[in-house]
């Protein structure tokens, strides 16, 4: 089992954020020439076109890129609080990405950095949104308009189980935009975007060969406010394990704890998966006498 850890930081080059549009203009000075003209922001360099979705297959017929206020009545960019419930696998195989999201969703000043509060559906709306990410050792400001991957209405890509709520889905359109393609986001690690998330620097563990003292590491590095992912036998993917776990999917580590069972020393590692629902099936074998109320409800607690 991989396990991949990486310490949230500012990263070692400048904090100010760069702009990535070709024709040199802000996000900011963007959105100030589309509300002067009463125009909604269209990305010449990530147009709504086959070749941002995929560069090595046909796109279905019946694809249409729509905008947030074209899918529903009132679109929101974030409703309430970012949570992992807002994380929904469309078509790509992107599990790696959505599970650093996931992650991200409970640093609350990481997120804030790579989701700016300064952009709404509301008075300021004109199409445009942007994402800051680390990258080649600086912070760049990656910016999108709203047009989204449809059938019949529906997002076809990364969405939120509320209908109305399109953060998540505007963070994966710039991540694939960082990235050429949406296509690009197919299989990945899961330590590389939680590097571009935190400006920080990575670490993976293979458990068959870590160091004894491994629990002790993480322990630390959740103290540090790190994220931390696993995953198990990549080679098999989609098989699943005797406890009900699949092997092949990323998983973001929410909490460690040290607990007792019959005389001895047991450490646990609470796992998730960002866009679904409970898959471990109970505790080891042996545990079951032991197994207390308190235990279920540390296995069982839902974050954000």
């Amino acid at each position: 089992m991989p396990l991949q850890s990486t310490q949230s930081g500012r990263g070692f080059g400048s904090n100010k954020a760069v702009g990535t549009q070709s024709d040199g203009k802000s996000f900011e000075d963007l959105r100030h020439e589309c509300l002067k003209n009463g125009v909604l922001f269209e990305d010449q360099d990530f147009p709504a076109v086959d070749s941002s979705l995929y560069f090595s297959q046909s796109v279905p017929v019946n694809i249409e890129w729509k905008r947030p206020k074209e899918i529903c009545d009132n679109p929101k960019f974030i409703v309430g609080d970012a949570n992992r419930t807002d994380i929904c696998q469309g078509q790509l195989g992107d599990c790696w990405l959505l599970a650093a999201i996931a992650s991200l969703t409970l640093k609350k000043d990481t997120m804030a950095r790579v989701i700016p509060h300064d952009q709404d559906f509301d008075r300021r709306y004109a199409g445009i949104f942007h994402f800051q990410f680390w990258h080649h050792n600086k912070w760049l400001d990656v910016v999108v308009d709203d047009r989204l991957p449809t059938v019949r209405d529906k997002l076809i890509m990364l969405h939120s189980a509320s209908n109305n709520e399109f953060w998540s889905a505007l963070l994966e359109k710039a991540y694939a935009k960082l990235h050429g393609s949406y296509e690009s986001l197919k299989g990945g690690s899961t330590m590389e975007a939680m590097e571009d998330f935190t400006g920080g620097v990575g670490e993976i563990y293979e458990t068959k060969k870590a160091p004894d003292n491994l629990f002790s590491i993480m322990r630390k590095a959740m103290d540090r406010g790190s994220m931390m992912g696993c995953s198990i036998d990549l080679a098999e993917s989609e098989a699943k394990t005797a406890t009900g776990l699949v092997k092949g999917h990323a998983y973001s580590i929410t909490a460690l704890e040290e607990v007792t069972v019959r005389g001895q020393k047991v450490q646990l590692i609470r796992v998730r998966k960002p866009w679904g629902q409970v898959e471990w099936n109970g505790p080891p074998k042996g545990f079951e006498p032991n197994w207390t109320s308190s235990g279920r409800r540390w296995c069982y607690k839902q974050e954000g």
